[in-house]
């Protein structure tokens, strides 16, 4: 029912990205940045990592999403005359540092997990370094960015997991969190698995496939149901899909359906399908699939609306309900259940005056909140069937020999560790993505990210992947990295 998408990217995109205006930040950023200027710390070259604390949803996965954006933020970063303008006005900026505003531009290095990645609590799947003064400022932007495309990919994931590859349209663009929220999450909404959307100016801004059937206005528009019908799929005799509960979905809405597809059938045209928007939608769907087949009309698809989530899916399909399709709005785009990825923006090290490293990190009471030091390397390990096994983080000058036995331990529990060994394969998962404030990677179009998460799904054992009690993946503190950690916590 819902035609195959073709990914491409559209360059207005990342252009919308390039003009948001760097005040797109807290006021803290910008008043440490003075201080930083004021202490001469501002040119001083750090590191931070963007990890998470927990799966959103009570899940087993998180999908990232939002690089391609936070890149394109980065690459434009200006600050316009009327930004620099306001700042003076406050009369809490100093001209020479408001000089160095108007000339600044991000120079500085970012490695990634490619979009579309599996990732999870606790590993780091951005690394930023670079002068200290920039990468405060750039916080606050790449975390709204990050954050809450991740968490609507991932929900969109777990949506499509449960309704099947193919077969969930995102109709979320009435019910999000403001049109520049409706934008985001029907971009992370597709790359978690959505086929196509409603909204039809993020459809061409992404370039993905804009779909839509009618609303009960074009019913209740005309003198009855059935001339509203007809002339909807005289108008869209080739994807024409009707809404087919505005008064009784049985004894009126399927009746005229199937009359009209017939009708349609004489002039050698084919009704696409109809949409069930309210009540007992197993129960109507079984009906409606009954009454279509009955009447000749085995292809014509059924598709559900109405306040639909992954657990409702779910359970639809477990009551063996007869729905080709769903189309998916508020508690996708809105994240239902989970109002925020518990995503962070850390400082992991900082150059001394000498040119070296001082790594440094987060101590807080129970450690839960607590910070991995050091510039930092992620790796997968995989089994003999291309499972995912674990992931380690580990400092990046010390990549782990994965030919011998590694033991990893847990980033919080020192008495939870595990010996790796007989690992098939193992990904580094953080590559460049920019270097000197430069692209240098290729950057993706939404049919490779999309087809990224699938891969990756594909990869995760279903334990992992179930709505309930999912099994918890490892991720364990590489040798080096333990050592570290341990000894900076003070516990050695």
């Amino acid at each position: 029912m819902i035609p195959k998408a073709d990914g491409g990217r559209v360059d207005m995109e990342n252009e919308d990205m390039k003009r948001l205006s760097p005040l797109l930040t807290d006021y803290y950023q910008l008043t440490m940045m003075q201080g930083y200027h004021s202490s001469g710390l501002n040119a001083r070259q750090a590191c931070f990592d963007i990890f998470f604390r927990r799966h959103p949803f009570n899940g087993g996965f998180t999908i990232a999403a939002g690089l391609d954006d936070a890149i394109g933020f980065l690459e434009g970063l200006r600050f316009s005359e009327e930004d620099l303008d306001y700042l003076q006005q406050s009369g809490n900026f100093n001209p020479e540092f408001l000089e160095y505003l108007a000339g600044m531009r991000f120079t500085g290095d970012v490695w990634a997990a490619p979009e579309g990645t599996v990732v999870f609590p606790l590993a780091p799947f951005v690394r930023i370094s670079g002068s200290l003064d920039q990468l405060q400022l750039v916080e606050s932007a790449l975390l709204n960015i990050i954050n809450f495309q991740t968490l609507v990919a991932t929900k969109s994931a777990r949506i499509c997991q449960e309704a099947g590859e193919g077969n969930v349209m995102e109709f979320g663009l009435r019910r999000a969190q403001g049109f520049d929220g409706a934008m985001s999450a029907t971009r992370a909404a597709y790359i978690g698995g959505c086929a196509a959307t409603s909204n039809v100016a993020a459809a061409r801004a992404l370039g993905i496939p804009a779909r839509g059937t009618h609303a009960h206005a074009w019913v209740t528009a005309f003198s009855d149901e059935l001339a509203a019908f007809r002339k909807f799929v005289e108008l869209y005799p080739a994807n024409a899909v009707l809404l087919v509960d505005t008064y009784d979905t049985l004894n009126s809405g399927v009746p005229n359906a199937i009359k009209v597809a017939h009708e349609m059938e004489s002039r050698g045209e084919k009704l696409i399908g109809v949409r069930l928007d309210s009540g007992d939608l197993a129960f109507l769907s079984m009906e409606t699939r009954r009454m279509l087949d009955e009447a000749g009309l085995e292809y014509v698809d059924i598709m559900c609306s109405s306040e639909l989530d992954e657990h409702i899916i779910h359970d639809l399909r477990i009551q063996g309900a007869k729905i080709n399709a769903y189309g998916v709005g508020t508690r996708l785009v809105t994240a239902d259940g989970d109002p925020s990825l518990t995503g962070v923006y850390k400082m992991a090290a900082i150059m001394d005056e000498q040119g070296q490293w001082r790594m440094t990190m987060k101590k807080a009471e129970g450690l839960k909140k607590s910070t991995l030091p050091g510039v930092k390397q992620v790796y997968r390990l995989y089994d003999r069937k291309g499972e995912m096994v674990a992931d380690m983080v580990e400092l990046e000058d010390f990549p782990p020999d994965f030919t011998q036995p590694v033991r990893g331990v847990h980033p919080v529990i020192d008495s939870a560790y595990k010996v790796y060994e007989d690992v098939a394969r193992v990904e580094p998962m953080l590559a460049p993505v920019m270097k000197g404030g430069q692209v240098v990677a290729p950057r993706p179009g939404m049919a490779a990210i999309r087809a990224r998460v699938k891969s990756q799904m594909a990869c995760l054992h279903p334990t992992m992947r179930r709505l309930l009690n999912p099994h918890e993946y490892k991720v364990s503190l590489g040798p080096k990295l333990y050592e570290l950690t341990k000894k900076m916590r003070g516990t050695i």
